[in-house]
C-alpha cells in the first residue's frame, strides 16, 4: 500500500524539508530528509489505512500545498511554473500530521505503535523501523533542528492536531459489513 502512497508521502517530505531547511551540509539535508519521510510515511499510512482510502486519494487528489505555503510564509511566485508541479501531491492533512509526530518522538512512537498493531491485524506484518523518527540522536536532531523545532511548526501542526489525536485514540474506521 505505501508504494500507492509514495507521490503523496514524496512531496510532503519534500515541502517538510523546503519549509524548514536543515543546515550544516549534504550530511544534514539527508539525516532531515530521512526524518521527514519517515514523518511523512506514517502520517499517510495513518490517514490513508486501507486500499480504498488509497484508491480515493488518487481520485480526488491530496489537495496541494498552496495553503500550507501562505501558513509558512512561501513566495508565492517562487511556488508556481512546472518544476513545482510536485507541490500538487502535497497533502496538508499528512503534513500537519508529520509536524506534530517531528515535533514530539513519544507521539511519533504512539503512531509508529499503532501501525505496528494494524499491520500485525492485517497480515502479521510489523511497521518498518522509524528510529529517526521516534528516536533522534544528536546528529539527528542537529540535522533537522528547525523542522523538530514544536514552536516553528506549531501553525501547521495545530492544523490537524486533533484529528491525529482522535485517530491514535479511535484507530481505523471499521469497514463497512455487508447487510
Amino acid at each position: 500500500m505505501s508504494a500507492d502512497l509514495s507521490p503523496v508521502i514524496a512531496a510532503t517530505a519534500q515541502w517538510l524539508v523546503r519549509a524548514y531547511p536543515a543546515a550544516g551540509g549534504a550530511l544534514s539535508a539527508a539525516l532531515a530528509e530521512t526524518q521527514a519521510r519517515q514523518a511523512a510515511t506514517v502520517a499517510a499510512r495513518l490517514l490513508h489505512p486501507t486500499p480504498v482510502d488509497v484508491a480515493l486519494l488518487a481520485i480526488v487528489g491530496p489537495g496541494g500545498s498552496a495553503r500550507l505555503d501562505w501558513l509558512v510564509g512561501a513566495d508565492a511566485d517562487a511556488t508556481e511554473g512546472a518544476e513545482h508541479g510536485w507541490r500538487t501531491w502535497v497533502d496538508e492533512t499528512v503534513a500537519s500530521w508529520a509536524a506534530c509526530l517531528l515535533a514530539d518522538p513519544a507521539l511519533a512512537a504512539a503512531a509508529v505503535a499503532a501501525l505496528a498493531e494494524e499491520d500485525a491485524d492485517a497480515d502479521g506484518v510489523c511497521a518498518p523501523a522509524f528510529r529517526r523518527l521516534t528516536d533522534p540522536d544528536a546528529h539527528d536532531r542537529r540535522a533537522a533542528s528547525l523542522l523538530r523545532h514544536p514552536d516553528l511548526l506549531a501553525p501547521v501542526a495545530d492544523l490537524h492536531r486533533d484529528g491525529l489525536a482522535e485517530r491514535l485514540r479511535t484507530g481505523p474506521a471499521a469497514p463497512a459489513k455487508a447487510a
